[in-house]
């Protein structure tokens, strides 16, 4: 099957053009776009890293190596649309508009973090593998009854294919024929399972058979190959033509969270020949005279001023109201519940 699914690429390994049709379609605004967003969110993730291992952040899903995907799919979105992130798909969600501080707050486990911008339909991260999948597809379904041109979005990684999850979202969206792609990233790995071992067809992209929908198979690190096949996706989509299943072919160059030690289940110098999807932008750059060193100075400190700026939003935050935690669940909170809050709050009240 692998065959009929060939990865679509726009730029090869050195950034240089293999799809000579795309190249009037490239122009300044969408390159600097690209690589002011893809260094922005690179930035913010290894920050993020330091922060946690200060003992100033929680447990992390770094997301570096990926940045191609989520801000190639993410910059090609509407305003109006719906996103379902994973907990690693921060980047896509911030370049689409979430805040860095509520973000930095989400790792911190406050419940502040989940929440995206008034004019942004941003869900919270999924932690739960693929239960984002049947979501995306409601809320596309949403939209088709009110009749608007808004889509969804579902992000999810190798291992969600394996879940019901996923065939159930696939399998009604296809049925209803509803405005959502799901666009999945290929990492290799499903936390320390690799791909091989947690499934036997030879893509992804070939699940979109069994639904009848289109699959498309591409080359993750290219941030033009996302980004042009996703906005088509998207306005397939939008044209009331149904879904679409994406594989973006990446890696995952760090661990799988700040917890993890991916020394014990990866060989050493596994994915060393991957080139790094920001570098290959800047050969691009390089190749055809996009490459400004004022502007890539300029936008390097940009980017670290907006996330030390987060940061301290982040650590000025009021400390969490403890009775959070029993809030809010229930309609009627239940007695037990009660006499816990209780004795929590004498506790607290006894320091």
């Amino acid at each position: 099957m692998e065959h009929n699914y060939p990865m679509k690429r726009i730029i090869d390994n050195q950034g240089f053009l293999v799809d000579a049709s795309f190249e009037d379609q490239i122009d300044e605004q969408l390159v600097n776009d690209l690589y002011y967003h893809m260094l922005r969110i690179r930035t913010f993730d290894r920050k993020a890293i330091n922060l946690q291992r200060q003992g100033r952040l929680g447990t992390y899903a770094p997301l570096e190596g990926q940045e191609a995907a989520q801000v190639g799919s993410s910059l090609a979105l509407s305003p109006a649309d719906w996103v379902f992130p994973t907990y690693r798909d921060h980047g896509a969600t911030i370049t689409f508009g979430k805040g860095m501080a509520r973000t930095f707050l989400y790792w911190n486990g406050r419940v502040e973090g989940c929440v995206a911008p008034a004019n942004r339909n941003i869900f919270p991260p999924a932690v739960p593998i693929a239960t984002q999948i049947p979501h995306a597809a409601g809320a596309a379904w949403a939209e088709k009854k009110r009749g608007t041109q808004n889509i969804a979005i579902a992000y999810f990684g190798d291992g969600a294919t394996s879940e019901g999850d996923f065939h159930e979202g696939l399998n009604f969206a296809s049925v209803f024929q509803l405005p959502v792609v799901f666009f999945n990233q290929n990492n290799g790995y499903a936390i320390s399972v690799p791909i091989e071992k947690q499934m036997n067809s030879a893509t992804i992209a070939q699940k979109s058979v069994s639904y009848d929908i289109p699959g498309v198979r591409l080359d993750g690190n290219d941030c033009f190959a996302v980004y042009f096949e996703t906005k088509k996706a998207f306005d397939h989509a939008r044209s009331g033509n149904g879904p679409t299943l994406i594989e973006a072919v990446t890696w995952r160059k760090g661990a799988h969270t700040t917890a993890d030690d991916p020394s014990k289940y990866r060989p050493e110098k596994q994915g060393e020949h991957i080139v790094d999807p920001l570098i290959r932008l800047e050969l691009f750059m390089k190749n055809y005279g996009y490459w400004n060193e004022d502007w890539i100075q300029a936008t390097k400190e940009k980017t670290s001023s907006e996330v030390e700026a987060a940061v301290e939003e982040m650590e000025k935050f009021p400390p969490p109201n403890v009775e959070d935690v029993f809030d809010h669940v229930y309609a009627e909170m239940p007695a037990q519940l009660a006499d816990q809050k209780e004795a929590y709050l004498d506790y607290l009240g006894r320091q």
